[in-house]
């Protein structure tokens, strides 16, 4: 897509806006209840040395925020404008094979998992799967240095499930089990190209990018995957009425200082959260600039009816000199017409399959 028409795409946005968890994540507290990359690539070994260099230098920028001053708009709001990575390789929840107190990681354990990553992804395909794509083509991004991406709670896990939670995670791995592909229903708002990562969003092997555009009063943020943006109001008008739900929920923002602070609610029955959440999910980012190239991002989590508790999580986006084509999914598309063919057919073999075992008998 071009610049020209990226930006009349969200000028048209602004006007129309002025006017108007399927399986336990690796990690998860199992207690009872009661790089950033600035690549469109993903690296070679040599380009990996790359990223691992400008990760440090977002570091030492981060390090020196206490004396930078956030740049102003035209109008005076601090200026977060840009194409900003939210990639990383750092998991989500703390891995249970890391000790609980473990916090960071040394340049030697983040080297050694890049690479093992790589083996991974370049590895053969077993017997009979076509394979996908080898680790040149993804764009995972680098470890940020931690050994999770959740600060808070203190042992960096997701923390419990609810009651509630866990039967509602096991209704759906059953449901996923027994109906993967009954109609295009059963598959998930991705397989649909609905939408992708989330709010707030996960890391994956690509695509991990948010563009950032600011008008008086309003913040749009483009999500580089299935090209969904978020409008975001800084008028302090009242969130949508509780009966409207939307896949990507309601945003609201205001500046507290120099923090764009957006609280997302009002997701739908049938969003998919990356990290667990449900409709009940209230979503608050606040947004930092704390250098030319870095924005201090975290995030915390409230769902009651999912967790025993709220987390946060924490890490920066380093600035992208790239220029983000639409990325063209749509609902319909080849890919999810494959999906059903192919269940028809499974359905079909099945069923040879149990005539063949009862002419046996």
């Amino acid at each position: 897509m071009s610049d020209r028409f990226i930006r009349s795409a969200a000028a048209f946005a602004f006007a129309v806006a002025c006017a108007l968890p399927s399986v336990r994540l690796a990690g998860q507290s199992q207690t009872p209840a009661k790089s950033p990359n600035a690549s469109t690539q993903a690296k070679s070994p040599s380009q990996q040395g790359e990223a691992a260099e400008l990760l440090k230098k977002a570091r030492a920028e981060a390090a020196a925020k206490k004396n930078y001053k956030t740049p102003r708009t035209a109008w005076g709001e601090p200026d977060l404008q840009g194409v900003w990575s939210y990639a990383t390789t750092t998991p989500l929840s703390r891995p249970d094979s890391v000790a609980p107190d473990k916090r960071a990681l040394t340049e030697d354990e983040i080297e050694a998992i890049a690479e093992q990553q790589a083996a991974r992804q370049d590895a053969a395909p077993r017997a009979g799967d076509p394979g996908t794509y080898n680790n040149f083509w993804w764009d995972r991004g680098s470890s940020i240095g931690r050994t999770s991406l959740i600060i808070e709670p203190e042992n960096g896990k997701l923390p419990p499930l609810t009651p509630e939670g866990q039967k509602r995670r096991a209704e759906r791995i059953a449901q996923e089990r027994e109906h993967p592909a009954d109609s295009y229903l059963d598959r998930s708002p991705t397989d649909r190209c609905i939408m992708y990562h989330g709010v707030p969003p996960q890391s994956s092997g690509y695509n991990n990018t948010y563009q950032i555009f600011q008008s008086p009063g309003l913040v749009a943020i483009l999500d580089e995957n299935i090209h969904h943006v978020r409008m975001v109001p800084l008028d302090g008008r009242p969130h949508i009425p509780d009966t409207v739900r939307q896949w990507n929920g309601d945003s609201r923002g205001h500046w507290e200082g120099d923090t764009l602070v957006v609280e997302t609610k009002n997701f739908n029955e049938k969003t998919r959260l990356r990290y667990g959440g449900s409709e009940n999910t209230v979503s608050v980012e606040r947004f930092r600039r704390v250098s030319p190239d870095v924005i201090e991002y975290q995030y915390t989590i409230t769902d009651p009816v999912i967790y025993t508790r709220p987390f946060t999580v924490s890490l920066p986006l380093p600035r992208r000199d790239d220029k983000l084509f639409e990325y063209a999914c749509h609902e319909g598309n080849h890919a999810l017409a494959g999906i059903l063919a192919g269940a028809r057919v499974e359905e079909k073999r099945g069923k040879a399959g149990t005539a063949t075992t009862t002419r046996q008998r």
